[in-house]
């Protein structure tokens, strides 16, 4: 469904959010089977199941929708909602399903929620900003880690997020102190766009601290959050809002993390809504990074190790990206380095490399000469000169044969 939202839907969705908890399973479910303005009325009127009443009883008489809308216009927030053309369904989609088995198991009886946070839909999101909502999830990473940052943790991040940014990947965090706010700060740097998911209401940037990052997110990008103006950040917001940095990220990278940690909290997201997980390896000394290596090593859905952005770029950007031509060597002519020897050396069946191999540097050899030194008859050299001369990695003269004068100076690296 798209095009223009009614305001009863509006006020519906914003009478939701506010009257109910991030993730909430009870009134997620009585929204897809009755309809926002219907499960609003339900709730306002104080009917329906117990376990849906239990979830709203603290905040359904007094949830205020107009008051929301009217302080989230005064401080340029608007209200997108899944009827809406703005809404990221593609970002979604995995949370919908998700969300889906979860409400059925909720109803059949398993009734325990989970403190990590529930997978399951927002019913709307407040948003700030110039960003293509949209478009979430279709060419995103996400970066998270401590707060508590190292240098080394720090200095990664950067890359990464520059790195991304300059092609064109959005970077989505939380927008807290240390890898999260690195990996905004890079993407800005870079001229791309970031997303910022916020655990509070946008009204109030937390960690204030970074408020002037929120400020340049939303003027490029986007900074978003389920809870509406004025809702505190608290604990278990952080948790719940972590299952959207992983939805809204084609990618995640886990930079440096403890071992009990919200990074690791939305890497478990990640694979609960089959995204992909990376992690950086860092020091076996630093606590920062022993969440890192417990993703990395975990035999089911083990993260992928990522030391570059082109590692990360072959995960969550376009077919290509993350594929680069091998640099030349040191000193060496551009396009010749060792790695790219090696590549046209494997490309050559095994008689053929090892002719190459007898091959002389500096004086040129005849067939049977070359025979003698790489252990092959001369018919087998003769045959395979041909090939060699095809693939660029011999000169031939009058004189005989020898390693061509760009493999020269490397030929003991090869």
């Amino acid at each position: 469904m798209g095009g223009v939202v009614s305001e009863d839907v509006l006020l519906a969705r914003a009478y939701l959010s506010r009257v109910a908890e991030p993730s909430c399973i009870p009134v997620w479910d009585c929204v897809r089977r009755y309809g926002p303005v219907d499960a609003a009325r339900m709730i306002n009127q104080g009917r329906g199941a117990d376990e849906l009443l239990a979830a709203t009883a603290a905040r359904r008489e007094h949830a205020d929708p107009h008051a929301d809308l009217d302080a989230a216009h005064r401080h340029g927030i608007r209200l997108v909602v899944p009827e809406s053309d703005e809404w990221p369904h593609f970002a979604m989609a995995a949370l919908e399903r998700t969300g889906l088995a979860r409400a059925t198991r909720f109803s059949a009886g398993e009734r325990i929620v989970a403190e990590s946070g529930e997978p399951m839909p927002p019913l709307a999101l407040w948003v700030k900003g110039v960003g293509q909502l949209a478009c979430g999830g279709v060419r995103s990473v996400g970066i998270v880690g401590s707060r508590a940052a190292t240098a080394y943790g720090e200095h990664v991040t950067a890359d990464l997020g520059f790195g991304c940014a300059s092609r064109d990947v959005t970077v989505v965090s939380g927008g807290a102190y240390g890898i999260d706010a690195a990996a905004h700060r890079s993407a800005l740097a870079a001229g791309g766009q970031t997303v910022v998911v916020s655990a509070g209401g946008l009204d109030r940037p937390y960690p204030t601290g970074n408020a002037g990052l929120f400020t340049r997110a939303a003027e490029t990008g986007l900074v978003i959050s389920e809870s509406p103006p004025g809702a505190a950040p608290q604990r278990h917001r952080f948790l719940t809002r972590n299952r959207l940095i992983a939805a809204l990220s084609t990618g995640t990278v886990v930079v440096e993390a403890a071992r009990r940690s919200g990074a690791a909290n939305t890497a478990a997201h990640c694979v609960t809504l089959g995204r992909p997980v990376m992690a950086v390896p860092g020091p076996v000394t630093s606590p920062m990074s022993a969440g890192c290596h417990d993703l990395l090593r975990r035999e089911r859905s083990p993260a992928l190790l990522v030391t570059c952005v082109d590692d990360v770029l072959a995960v969550v950007g376009a077919m290509g990206d993350g594929i680069t031509p091998d640099p030349p060597e040191p000193g060496g002519p551009s396009g010749t380095g060792g790695d790219r020897v090696r590549a046209e050396l494997d490309g050559l069946d095994p008689v053929a490399r090892r002719v190459f191999d007898g091959l002389p540097v500096r004086r040129p050899a005849g067939p049977d000469e070359i025979a003698q030194r790489c252990g092959v008859s001369p018919l087998e050299v003769i045959r395979s000169l041909p090939v060699l001369d095809l693939a660029g990695l011999l000169d031939a003269s009058d004189a005989g044969y020898r390693i061509p004068s760009r493999l020269r100076s490397r030929r003991e690296k090869v």
